[in-house]
């Protein structure tokens, strides 16, 4: 190079700024994209967040409910109340009944022997409401109000008391016939004398009184304000033994 003349700028001058461009605009994108990339983990973790705090939220709501009352059938409970009290519905009805029984031995149109016997029977009839046969259908509860509605009276028992009875007289004549049933007719037809006596008497409207004396008792205690119970008359037929 001789005197005067300028140096030539670096060939390599140019492709250096060139480069260190690119370094920039690499870097530059980079972070943007890192940017953006946490911006998106941020977004997507908010949704998630909200997402499983709106769960949490709906759950606690669930449970925080306030839960049903449970609905109780006040007429199953007073059934259940009431159907262990049959034996205070129980009316007793006893007497004696004197029965005369014969049978004779015949010839033709003649009488020629007889067998006779006069039994005094103890017998005794128990009648009562069926207090175990009342179903729900049988209960109405309004308020603090309860209408049951009972069974009929029946006759429970009734039975000769063969302890306490006896043959008063027996008397067989030389030709009397045998009559080995005699004394067995005999407690029938006390047994029949005697229930049909109670029947008369009033034995199952005692038994209609105590069964609703009881139930009224029962109930007042339960709590009820105003108890109503509606008895039944006897079923026809009844007064049987």
């Amino acid at each position: 190079m001789t005197r005067g003349e300028r140096p030539e700028p670096a060939a390599s001058a140019q492709p250096a700024r060139s480069r260190g461009g690119c370094v920039r605009f690499s870097a530059a994108v980079f972070f943007m994209g890192l940017g953006a990339f946490f911006l998106f983990v941020t977004l997507v973790g908010v949704g998630l967040y909200r997402q499983g705090q709106a769960f949490i939220t709906r759950a606690q709501e669930l449970f925080q409910q306030p839960q049903p009352t449970p609905v109780v059938d006040m007429r199953t409970i007073v059934v259940r109340q009431v159907r262990g009290a049959s034996e205070l519905t129980t009316a007793i009805f006893s007497m004696e009944a004197v029965v005369a029984q014969s049978r004779d031995r015949t010839l033709g149109p003649f009488v020629i022997g007889q067998t006779k016997l006069l039994y005094v029977a103890y017998g005794e009839v128990r009648a009562g409401v069926d207090l175990g046969r009342i179903t729900a259908d049988d209960v109405q509860v309004i308020s603090d109000t309860v209408i049951v509605r009972l069974p009929p009276p029946e006759i429970l028992d009734s039975k000769i008391d063969v302890e306490r009875s006896y043959v008063y007289d027996f008397e067989k004549g030389l030709l009397g016939p045998d009559d080995p049933e005699m004394q067995s007719r005999a407690e029938r037809v006390a047994l029949e004398k005697i229930t049909q006596t109670a029947c008369e008497t009033g034995l199952l409207d005692e038994a209609n009184r105590r069964a609703e004396t009881a139930v009224r008792a029962l109930l007042t205690v339960a709590g009820f304000r105003e108890v109503r119970v509606v008895v039944q008359p006897p079923s026809p037929g009844t007064c049987r033994p």
